[in-house]
């Protein structure tokens, strides 16, 4: 279940590290910022994964067939790249710019109460799941649903009531 209490957390999630990619330690990762490139204005990530959380510096970045790869330091062979598979890609809440007007950081929406059009009260949002095409919100109430946080479907949010509106039947 997730943290309802209103302090914001230290660790916000930018990108998902995916398979390693050659035999040199890179990497792939899959951002989940807007444009996805502005993952690498931030030299030092800290990754969380089955390990614990570990702060890498960027090395080197790129692209290969469209996707975003990475050169972490200390990740130097294709079994050490392999251990970061699936771990989450973090930096420091102090580290980021302040969300502008209509942005939110994930991790400040968690808990929030999801209610559709009509004001019916759908459950609260549990968690994001990234799929190719967007982030998906899992809502769990009376069922669970996996919902589309697209501009949309997620037509507003009030943080002061810690609700999300959504046009969702």
């Amino acid at each position: 279940m997730g943290d309802t209490s209103d302090k914001a957390p230290a660790l916000i999630e930018l990108a998902t590290i995916g398979a390693p990619f050659g035999v040199r330690g890179w990497v792939k990762v899959r951002s989940h910022i807007d444009p996805p490139e502005r993952l690498f204005e931030f030299p030092v990530w800290s990754i969380v994964g089955g390990a614990g959380c570990e702060r890498f510096t960027v090395l080197d970045l790129g692209r290969s067939a469209g996707q975003l790869t990475v050169k972490l330091a200390g990740v130097d062979d294709r079994e050490a790249a392999g251990r970061l598979r699936g771990a989450r890609v973090c930096v420091l809440r102090d580290e980021l710019p302040a969300p502008r007007a209509g942005e939110f950081f994930r991790a400040d929406l968690i808990g929030f109460e999801v209610r559709d059009l009509a004001g019916q009260v759908l459950g609260t949002l549990e968690y994001f799941v990234d799929s190719p095409a967007h982030a998906l919100m899992m809502v769990t109430g009376p069922r669970r649903m996996l919902i589309p946080a697209v501009p949309s479907i997620l037509r507003r949010v009030d943080v002061a009531a810690r609700q999300l509106v959504v046009d969702w039947a």
